[in-house]
């Protein structure tokens, strides 16, 4: 909390997804297209196939814009962004990493100076020297992705460097060796996407229909290595958070299912190229190849961010910024004379710095829908509950005066009718909404920390008891404070809840 806070409209999450999915998907082919390049080269002075050189210039010309360009002009976007959203886990990953970003920015300008040299050396440097410089480029790439790849999956399994504090124990940690081959595999199977685009503006020809075979092969062959990495990189992961993510953060789980669904797509499309459509590829079907791998990539990346959370920096930092070393300290003084750049709204500063990197109010992670309809004392009790929530969100480390100041920031820019006017509905549909709005966050029948057995088959006045005192139940419970309609309407969802697990059973 020692740096101004970045307040926009719309989510930090969708903000930086976007960016990263975009430069990712650019540097990884950075990495691949080099070792396109240098193999196709090589292969095409062998068997001296001028057409296959100049198709390889024509590639060249575009991996320079698209890498060189877009890809570092993304990679400052990525710098600048994350300093903003989360200046606390950037200035630690800086600080417990610094030499090996210095290792990764060398690599980075050798890279830089190959692609450019290697590009301009097509006519005018010898094929051995040309070669030689096209090797370089690559493994200067790839040790940029050895690099970044150890401090990316550093952040969700720092392993003994939480102890230790070791470089090397954080670097190579669980997931570094099958993230670093999952990556290594995409990096081919771009290449051959990316190469496919280029090719599919060539009017059709037998030469055509060759390369876009053999980027179907390329295509092929990553998804051969990606396949079996991806499964490899999810049993890496330590069984305590896969199984927390399988049963409470549906954002991994349906993250993960897509990865493999659009893989299989990428596997299909890749065999129809190759084998069926390799003399009508054009640059719709390329467009769609290309969606498909960002669709994939996309999932991945989402996947991979979402079963780190609540942290950014698993068991050392919540993905707000605060530090679990520092808890104690946190929940003594409160988080208030924490925060060095205060506005005098002291609710507004709690919800930011607490909050406000997953949520907002009616944007990503809307909190608005939630809680409308509800009040102060509710929401003060949800947010001291918070750790409990299906979704794995962080505890709040304040003080219950900074919970309250928080709950009168939001309750503010809330619907204050009641359920029944906001959603205008009777009976059981009211009760089955207020069970979503006031229980269905940390309880789900049939699903996580499913309580039917202990709500169903009650009778109204023992349904009207355990609200009652509902508050009491534990620390992190809320009070119930609907009005009478709600309660009403709440014991009446529970009775035909009961009298569809009766039939249900019959």
């Amino acid at each position: 909390m020692n740096y101004p806070f970045w307040d926009i409209p719309f989510g930090y999450g969708m903000m930086m997804a976007t960016i990263a999915t975009i430069h990712v998907f650019v540097s990884h082919f950075a990495i691949g297209g080099g070792l396109y390049l240098v193999v196709a080269e090589t292969l095409a002075r062998r068997n001296q196939d001028k057409l296959k050189l100049d198709f390889l210039k024509t590639l060249s010309r575009f991996f320079i814009l698209v890498t060189l360009v877009f890809g570092a002009l993304t990679g400052v976007a990525i710098w600048f962004i994350i300093g903003l959203l989360n200046p606390a886990g950037t200035e630690a990953l800086i600080h417990h990493f610094v030499w090996g970003w210095a290792a990764e920015w060398c690599f980075f300008a050798i890279e830089i100076l190959a692609a450019i040299l290697y590009y301009y050396g097509w006519e005018k440097m010898s094929a051995r020297n040309h070669l030689i410089l096209g090797w370089i480029y690559f493994i200067a790439a790839w040790m940029s992705l050895f690099i970044i790849n150890g401090i990316l999956s550093f952040m969700l399994t720092p392993d003994g460097w939480l102890t230790s504090g070791s470089f090397c124990e954080g670097f190579f940690n669980d997931t570094f060796w099958s993230s670093l081959v999952l990556r290594t595999g995409i990096c081919v199977m771009l290449a051959g996407l990316y190469s496919t685009l280029v090719v599919s503006r060539y009017k059709k020809s037998d030469f055509k229909a060759s390369i876009v075979r053999l980027n179907a092969v390329w295509g092929l062959v990553g998804l051969a290595i990606m396949w079996p990495a991806f499964a490899w990189f999810w049993e890496s992961i330590p069984d305590s958070i896969t199984t927390l993510a399988r049963e409470a953060m549906p954002t991994t789980t349906s993250s993960e299912a897509l990865a493999w669904w659009f893989g299989e797509l990428l596997l299909i499309g890749f065999l129809l190229v190759g084998l069926l459509l390799h003399k009508r590829v054009n640059l719709v079907v390329s467009i769609i190849m290309m969606a498909l791998g960002l669709a994939w990539f996309g999932s991945f990346e989402w996947m991979r961010e979402s079963i780190r959370k609540p942290y950014v920096i698993y068991d050392y930092m919540y993905g707000n910024g605060l530090e679990l070393a520092k808890a104690d300290t946190y929940s003594e003084d409160g988080l208030l004379p924490h925060i060095k750049y205060r506005t005098g709204d002291d609710g507004a500063d709690l919800f930011r710095r607490a909050c406000r990197n997953c949520h907002t109010i009616d944007g990503y992670h809307p909190l608005k829908p939630a809680l409308d309809g509800t009040d102060e004392v509710f929401i003060a009790g949800l947010i001291k509950g918070a750790d409990v929530f299906k979704g794995n969100m962080p505890p709040f480390l304040g003080t219950e005066v900074e919970a309250n100041l928080i709950a009168a920031h939001l309750y503010k820019q809330l619907d204050h009718r009641s359920l029944k006017d906001i959603y205008n509905l009777d009976g059981v549909d009211l009760g089955r909404k207020v069970y979503q709005v006031r229980c269905g966050k940390c309880h789900e029948f049939y699903g996580f920390n499913d309580k039917s057995e202990s709500l169903l088959d009650l009778e109204p006045e023992d349904v009207h008891d355990i609200l009652d005192m509902a508050g009491d139940f534990a620390d992190e419970m809320p009070p119930f404070t609907g009005d009478d309609t709600e309660r009403e309407a709440l014991v009446r969802y529970l009775q035909y809840m009961t009298e569809q697990a009766k039939e249900s059973t019959e």
